[in-house]
């Protein structure tokens, strides 16, 4: 049993559209392909995955170093005997081979989106859901029901206060319970006035959260904490510099309800910092770790360890990004729920056909490894590249 090639292609996700920070007019992702000599109905198991929107795609990376560092591993090195299959943490310390501690900006999301590849693969080999396989392995009851939200709201040429309530509307009618909509890219009177409309599309229907994109410098956060709180919110999401975590704890001072952060926290030392100097509170804020910008799986385990070792609980997360994988972890590990994009970034966003939201939830079909196979518009390209 080996891993007979690892294969990626860097694939466009252009959007027009704006958060605070940045446009998504040239973004990217990597497409892995994790090929594998095992055999199953006729054809070899294959593992997929992809970096998670927001950052770009790390084809240079993934193929200059740790495609070459799991193929010349010797394959004995990389095997589970127990459970006779590949072994994702031996294969995570093989791509980590050579590597100096620290610096998790880019490489962490090519590893990830290898982790995601070879996760997929072995929950295949075992023909298991990997929410399934995640739950017998940690001794958990697996519960294929999971909270989602929609995430969107962006910044629109030509995008009013009218279009920003047809969206929220849309996905009210699809049957979220919770939003998501982009501030900071505006003033703070535009970004209230945005916020006052979409609360009125609304009508206490659905909750609304909102997302800075960290964006904003300690007064900047502030006056936007001062003016948030007469809105009863979900969230306020990564108001600054997600390593700033002095401005982070300021910001309880000023902002009595739950907050949300993590996204663009790449490790579990990361993790372990924000926990420690960021103010965050238990009982009430967000963590939004996401294993495909953060080293995959084998790292997210070791973040749920110190989530643990801190007082706080996995249901406190609920991951960016809108994949599957991190569903597969929710359903899998007890977590919050996850984050979804219900039209955007396709065909990497989304659920499987025939997957609705009901009630603000998703049920995972028992679909075996991360289930890309139920998504036709995302199986067909993911083909492509394994043939």
């Amino acid at each position: 049993m080996r891993i007979v090639d690892v294969r990626e292609i860097t694939q466009p996700i252009a959007s027009p559209i704006r958060n605070a920070y940045i446009d998504f007019s040239k973004m990217t992702t990597s497409l892995v392909a994790v090929v594998t000599d095992v055999i199953r109905d006729g054809k070899p198991v294959v593992g997929y995955g992809f970096n998670s929107n927001g950052r770009y795609g790390q084809g240079g990376l993934i193929r200059e170093r740790f495609r070459d560092r799991i193929l010349e591993a010797d394959p004995a090195s990389l095997r589970d005997e127990a459970r006779d299959n590949i072994d994702p943490a031996k294969v995570w310390a093989a791509m980590m081979t050579n590597e100096k501690p620290g610096g998790h900006g880019e490489r962490s999301v090519a590893v990830g989106t290898v982790d995601m590849a070879v996760w997929d693969a072995v929950a295949k080999i075992e023909g298991k859901p990997l929410f399934r396989l995640l739950a017998e392995r940690h001794g958990r009851q697996a519960d294929p029901r999971v909270f989602v939200y929609a995430a969107g709201g962006y910044y629109y040429p030509g995008k009013d206060n009218s279009a920003l309530r047809g969206e929220m509307r849309s996905y009210l009618d699809r049957g979220y319970t919770v939003v998501k909509m982009k501030i900071g890219g505006a003033s703070l009177s535009e970004d209230c006035a945005r916020i006052e409309a979409v609360l009125a599309e609304l009508d206490g229907k659905a909750q609304l959260a909102v997302d800075a994109n960290g964006r904003f410098d300690l007064e900047a956060a502030i006056a936007y904490a001062k003016a948030l709180r007469q809105f009863p919110l979900f969230w306020y999401e990564e108001a600054g510099d997600p390593l700033d975590y002095a401005l982070q704890a300021a910001l309880a001072e000023f902002y009595p309800g739950a907050m949300a952060t993590g996204e663009n926290l790449f490790s579990h030392q990361d993790a372990r910092n924000l926990l420690r100097y960021g103010g965050m509170r238990p009982d009430r804020d967000w963590l939004q770790f996401d294993c495909a910008l953060s080293y995959g799986l084998v790292e997210y385990l070791r973040t749920l360890e110190v989530l643990q070792q801190l007082g706080w609980s996995p249901r406190r997360c609920i991951p960016h990004g809108g994949h599957q994988m991190s569903l597969m972890i929710a359903a899998g590990l007890g977590l919050g729920g996850n984050e979804s994009y219900p039209d955007l970034f396709q065909p990497y966003g989304g659920f499987p056909d025939g997957v609705r939201v009901e009630e603000g939830h998703v049920t995972m079909p028992e679909l075996p490894g991360i289930g890309f196979e139920g998504k036709s518009d995302l199986i067909r390209v993911m083909r492509e590249l394994a043939a």
